[in-house]
């Protein structure tokens, strides 16, 4: 049988997702004991058991000051400005994207300025931002937006124009208005699109929320972990840097599940990812 037909059971491809996994805690596991064995008060690779109790203390110890359980005080605060920000931009997408893909006029209005500030490193505008929406959730939300918003109509504008010619063509043949055509054509294509761009826009999405609490922050993922950098807290880093990876990956099954769900049709072609 050719490799390329040869497909592994359910448990085989469970075995084989783990595996990587495995061998990276192992590979950390060993390194940490190499470095603590020359130097035991050693910071930069802390052992697994260290970083479980700091993980343990940051979860399910009140804080003495505020009373808070920090780790999910700020899982909480960067979900609220990740979850605004992303909502906005797949608004602001949706709609852009639904003119640049059905109306030439549109398409000429928009194309160029959306093609042109996806191309600016929404990073590099966070000063701006700062400075006209000052130092609160404002600017926080809108680095996000601003992020992601571009890269999330250019992805969706072009699933419109990669529709078939020939079934506008046939709507229109049959006497359906623009309205018409978008209604029951474009709209229903775009939802599986929709989905498919904001699962795109959560990896820089989440490097723009770290990168705006690091800087001006209270709270956040990002904010506790460029504030135990200075101590070298790296059982704190580390634990964290994973917990942001495992709400990433978990919200990108989450919006999977429900393409699946709630668009079958849009899934037919065999696996996805």
């Amino acid at each position: 049988m050719r490799l390329i037909n040869l497909k592994p059971s359910r448990a085989t491809a469970i075995a084989l997702g783990a595996l990587p996994f495995a061998v990276a805690v192992g590979a950390y596991a060993i390194g940490s004991a190499i470095r603590r064995a020359d130097n035991p008060a050693d910071k930069l690779l802390p052992s697994l058991q260290a970083i479980g109790e700091a993980m343990y203390r940051m979860a399910a110890v009140a804080d003495n000051r505020t009373g808070d359980y920090l780790l999910w005080t700020d899982t909480a605060a960067s979900l609220e400005r990740l979850g605004l920000g992303i909502a906005i931009a797949a608004a602001l997408a949706f709609v852009l994207a639904a003119l640049i893909g059905v109306l030439p006029t549109a398409r000429a209005l928009f194309s160029p300025f959306v093609s042109a500030f996806s191309l600016i490193p929404p990073i590099t505008v966070l000063p701006i931002l700062f400075i006209v929406l000052g130092l609160g959730e404002a600017a926080k939300i809108g680095l996000v937006v601003v992020g992601t918003a571009p890269l999330m109509t250019r992805a969706l504008a072009q699933g419109v124009l990669d529709i078939p010619q020939e079934e506008i063509v046939k709507a229109q043949t049959l006497g359906a208005s623009t309205w018409q055509i978008a209604t029951r054509i474009v709209f229903p294509r775009m939802g599986p699109l929709l989905l498919v761009a904001i699962r795109l826009g959560l990896v820089p999405a989440w490097i723009f929320l770290i990168s705006a609490e690091a800087i001006a922050a209270t709270d956040g993922l990002g904010y506790r972990i460029f504030l135990v950098r200075r101590y070298l807290a790296m059982d704190v880093i580390l634990p964290y840097v994973v917990w942001i990876t495992v709400l990433a990956y978990a919200i990108d099954r989450v919006l999977a599940f429900f393409s699946r769900r709630m668009f079958p049709w849009a899934h037919l072609s065999g696996d996805r990812l």
